[in-house]
């Protein structure tokens, strides 16, 4: 504890809280499953602080957490409980430095919450693709820590594929800075991708340029009852030939998810009148004034049915009726909470493979337990579906959860990489899946990680214990 003092006596006051009162929401992950401890929660208001910060730790060998909106499904966001760690936290940081409509880019401070940058390209005229169901607390430097994903993949790309330019605190405090946002810098080594991914391990991300797109003028949301679920991917294939490409969203549902949403929250209402074992939530949107996206989308809907595709379908009269579209889908993992929690399985394959590992992976969970709650949905755009697993009624929640962990989730994992696939599409490593790492990872990835990480932090100080599994 001595060090920790040291480091804090060598800050600003300005930035330390010692409050633990305050400090214990910072210190307990999204999920509530790991709590951790630190003797104090540091808020920077700039990039200098944050050298200052970053620094001192390195000066006195004491490990460093950065934190962003604490909105991480792997704990990749929570201290130690060994109070060890020094805590991080970006929230302050919340300035847009630049916003250049016609380059159709801003640069923002790693801090800012995606949904006011959202709104900051709104008011310009435009949008920025990003887009998740935690949008109102997460902050973008956490964003593109984890890589994060999102229902627009599909068209935009994940966040990776967003930024142009990235700043970021070394782990000796000095500055890695090329926040230019360029579509073309080909100046050797593109060492901002370094950080997008590494959650924390490798620097402390404090600001970044982001492309932007237009706003759509036109948007078409659609919900519908899909007969097999072995045709998801014939049916995207159609409607973005059908759309030219506007595609921007095409989000699988189950009926089991549905059901377990519909039953916690009685006020929500089923938008079809027929039933079905699958849907999908599909969207499109573009920014021409002269294209008639919804005579293409009757179109579509037209020739799903007439192939047998769909059963039923219905498309947004209004921005209630889409809103209310997507509030289904965004409240699933809050109807998974309320009936217990869930054992989360954060799974990718090919598209062309999607529909095949989630009939499988059902067959598997069946033959361990027929009561077993299913609740699966996901992009179907991108290949990643969240296999969930809740408890059925009357069952001990805890114990029914470490069976599954124990028994079950390693099939699943197993099938997945059996078809190609990855143990983790959009959430991360973080503490919780170092294991899965070291068995799945590509050949090699987890040797040249290590190697990476000797080089770029070799005293192991930011975020230690997760992403590299030593």
């Amino acid at each position: 504890m001595q060090s920790i003092d040291s480091v804090l006596l060598d800050l600003p006051a300005e930035v330390v809280t010692r409050d633990q009162d305050i400090i214990s929401s910072y210190v307990t992950d999204f999920r509530r499953q790991y709590v951790g401890a630190t003797t104090a929660l540091l808020r920077p208001r700039n990039t200098a602080e944050v050298q200052t910060i970053v620094r001192a730790c390195a000066k006195y060998n004491v490990g460093l957490v950065p934190q962003g909106g604490n909105t991480s499904y792997c704990a990749a966001a929570t201290p130690s409980a060994d109070g060890q760690e020094l805590l991080i936290s970006l929230e302050r940081m919340n300035r847009l430095r630049d916003l250049d409509a016609e380059n159709l880019s801003l640069t923002a401070d790693a801090g800012m919450i995606l949904s006011d940058l959202q709104t900051v390209a709104a008011d310009a005229g435009l949008m920025l693709p990003l887009a998740l169901g935690s949008q109102h607390s997460c902050r973008i430097g956490g964003n593109l820590s984890t890589n994060a994903g999102g229902i627009n993949v599909v068209r935009y790309g994940m966040t990776r594929d967003l930024v142009l330019g990235l700043e970021a605190v070394l782990p000796d405090g000095s500055l890695f800075s090329e926040l230019n946002p360029l579509r073309k810098n080909n100046s050797g080594y593109d060492v901002k991708q370094l950080f997008i991914g590494a959650e924390g391990t490798l620097g402390v991300i404090t600001g970044v340029s982001l492309k932007l797109a237009r706003q759509p003028r036109q948007t078409i949301t659609a919900f519908l009852a899909v007969r097999d679920i072995i045709s998801l991917a014939t049916i995207l294939d159609v409607a973005q030939i059908q759309s030219g490409e506007a595609i921007t969203s095409f989000e699988y549902i189950s009926r089991a998810s549905l059901d377990l949403l519909l039953s916690a929250k009685g006020h929500l209402r089923h938008p079809l009148e027929q039933e079905s074992e699958h849907y999908v939530i599909m969207e499109a949107a573009t920014a021409s004034p002269v294209l008639n996206l919804q005579e293409c989308m009757s179109a579509l809907l037209a020739e799903l049915y007439e192939s047998e595709l769909i059963s039923d379908g219905t498309i947004a009269a209004s921005e209630q009726q889409r809103a209310d579209l997507w509030h289904l889908r965004e409240s699933i993992p809050e109807a998974e909470v309320h009936h217990g929690g869930s054992i989360k399985h954060d799974v990718a394959v090919r598209t062309s493979r999607l529909s095949s590992f989630i009939a499988a992976a059902c067959q598997l969970v069946r033959r361990h337990r027929s009561d077993a709650i299913l609740s699966v949905y996901g992009h179907v755009g991108d290949g990643n579906v969240h296999f969930n697993i809740v408890a059925p009624d009357g069952t001990d929640t805890a114990t029914f959860k470490r069976r599954v962990e124990k028994d079950i989730s390693p099939e699943i994992y197993q099938l997945a990489f059996e078809m190609g696939g990855t143990f983790s599409a959009e959430y991360g490593i973080g503490r919780v899946k170092l294991d899965l790492l070291r068995r799945y990872g590509a050949e090699g990835k987890v040797d040249l990680m290590n190697r990476i990480k000797a080089a770029i932090d070799p005293e192991g100080l930011l975020n230690p214990g997760k992403v590299i599994p030593c």
